[in-house]
């Protein structure tokens, strides 16, 4: 957690999202940096080619602005020096924080979320949540500042992926960092049901295979995964969610969704997560 990357729109949860990466850059004696991402509406000469007509004078005055913002978060929030810079971009968000990580050696994405519902989350979906999908490195979404120490880390997994030996080895280096517990869960639902003893002896194998230490084996049985995540994240206390998912895009992602970017949207904890073959991502 050396660099840390920061999307921030000045919002609150956008705030909240700031001031626990200067927890974790503090103790890791990392950096932050801040992205501000003001996106320019789109002026159409002709239906071919839309063209962006913005006098320079404008653009300088937005990012004057937004500057002045971040100089009042930094000597507000930023007690223990921690170094931190800001960037001003133009541009779609999601593409422009991808851009972003990949251009810039990000080790961590801490951002803030208003989640997402209804319509809205079916065609459209939060920021969060995109960047969730297509980021190369780990994500931490949260939603509220997280005060006190991070003890119980709830792990879902529905052991059906072949390799996960990046994953885990990202959970654990999380694990390690905040000298938690790692609660390793398999939702048991109706449609993906398996036996607790079989499913036990899995998780066994799944822990003894990738070495993790300091953890608990559980099965909870739900009719849905999502609720079954949350509902087990909240019986054991977890301070933090950490999942895995996919790079879904497209018709693809509507019929098949995503549990861990519902599950962003939906859950109040904050909530880790990295993506399977994030290689071949595009957002």
């Amino acid at each position: 957690m050396k660099k840390i990357l920061v999307p921030c729109d000045f919002s609150k949860p956008a705030i909240n999202a700031f001031r626990f990466a200067l927890d974790l850059a503090s103790q890791s004696k990392g950096s932050i940096e801040l992205l501000h991402v003001v996106e320019l509406p789109v002026m159409h000469d002709t239906v071919l080619m839309p063209v962006l007509n913005f006098e320079e004078e404008l653009l300088k005055e937005l990012k004057e602005k937004s500057e002045g913002e971040f100089s009042k978060i930094i000597t507000k929030y930023n007690k223990d020096n921690v170094k931190a810079t800001f960037n001003v971009v133009f541009g779609a968000p999601s593409l422009q924080i991808i851009d972003y990580i990949k251009n810039n050696n990000i080790d961590l994405v801490i951002m803030g979320s208003h989640g997402a519902s209804g319509l809205r989350e079916i065609f459209v979906g939060s920021n969060a949540e995109k960047i969730v999908r297509h980021s190369p490195v780990p994500v931490l979404v949260i939603k509220n500042y997280l005060k006190g120490s991070i003890k119980n880390i709830a792990f879902p997994n529905d052991l059906e992926e072949e390799d996960q030996e990046e994953l885990v080895h990202k959970v654990k280096t999380l694990q390690s960092f905040f000298d938690a517990t790692l609660h390793l869960v398999r939702i048991n639902t109706p449609l993906n049901f398996r036996s607790d003893i079989v499913t036990r002896e899995r998780l066994k194998a799944f822990a003894k295979h990738h070495g993790l230490k300091n953890y608990t084996i559980n099965i909870f049985n739900h009719p849905n995964e999502e609720d079954g995540i949350l509902e087990f994240s909240n019986f054991i206390k977890a301070d933090i969610i950490a999942m895995g998912t996919h790079a879904r895009k497209g018709i693809g992602h509507l019929l098949n969704g995503s549990v861990t970017e519902d599950v962003t949207n939906h859950t109040n904890k904050p909530i880790w997560t990295y993506s399977f073959n994030n290689e071949l991502a595009q957002a």
